[in-house]
């Protein structure tokens, strides 16, 4: 596939230690993400385009943390208070702000970054999209920022496929960007069973382009 990368972006999706092996919410083999990224995240600064990591960034007693709710245990799902809608995920303590959770995966090269979106740092408000709070309508100032650059293309990988890449993805093709995900530089949650393949294809659905980073380069 063949991009102008200068009119191009790529998202590094929280690509942080909770997140890697050995984290309070590790994906499996999460930290296999980082090579494909900074081998592209090195081409797109070598040739003009942009390059945004973002990260989880939740304060102590975040509304995702099981441990915030007397009794409940990673995996429950809160209902919504409007009774519609998707219910709130509890996920255990992760990505504390100021905590070595928090930060970015060492291996991850972060001299190509221009911007860094820091999301979910509202108590009471979780975040997976790169674009939009879970409320659906808080922005996080990315899409502004590309708007302003004149940004066509975003390119996406980091964690997880199921969670942060999706929504981040399906953001990113509702507001009329042309959208690709890097499928060697994604790895997934699984939770619950059959998560991964549901995104996969509901990105399609949504025009979303899958493909690895050879590929894109």
């Amino acid at each position: 596939m063949t991009i102008d990368i200068i009119r191009s972006a790529l998202i590094e999706i929280d690509i942080q230690n909770d997140f890697c092996p050995g984290g309070a919410l590790a994906v499996d083999k999460g930290d296999e993400v980082i090579g494909p990224i900074n081998a592209l995240a090195a081409e797109f600064a070598g040739h003009g385009g942009r390059v945004i990591a973002t990260a989880d960034w939740h304060p102590a007693f975040h509304v995702s943390f099981a441990s915030s709710h007397g009794g409940r245990k990673a995996g429950d799902v809160l209902e919504p208070a409007d009774k519609g809608g998707a219910g709130q995920v509890l996920w255990p303590d992760h990505c504390v702000q100021g905590s070595a959770g928090a930060d970015f995966h060492k291996a991850l090269d972060l001299k190509s970054v221009n911007l860094i979106i820091r999301k979910g740092f509202r108590k009471n408000l979780d975040s997976y999209s790169a674009f939009f709070e879970n409320d659906r309508k808080t922005p996080t100032g990315l899409e502004g920022y590309l708007k302003f650059l004149g940004i066509e293309t975003v390119v996406l990988g980091g964690l997880a496929t199921d969670y942060c890449v999706l929504y981040s993805a399906l953001d990113a093709a509702a507001i009329g960007l042309r959208t690709i995900v890097l499928t060697d530089a994604v790895r997934g949650v699984g939770f619950p069973e059959g998560s991964v393949e549901r995104a996969i294809k509901s990105m399609k659905d949504a025009g979303v382009i899958l493909e690895s980073s050879v590929e894109v380069l």
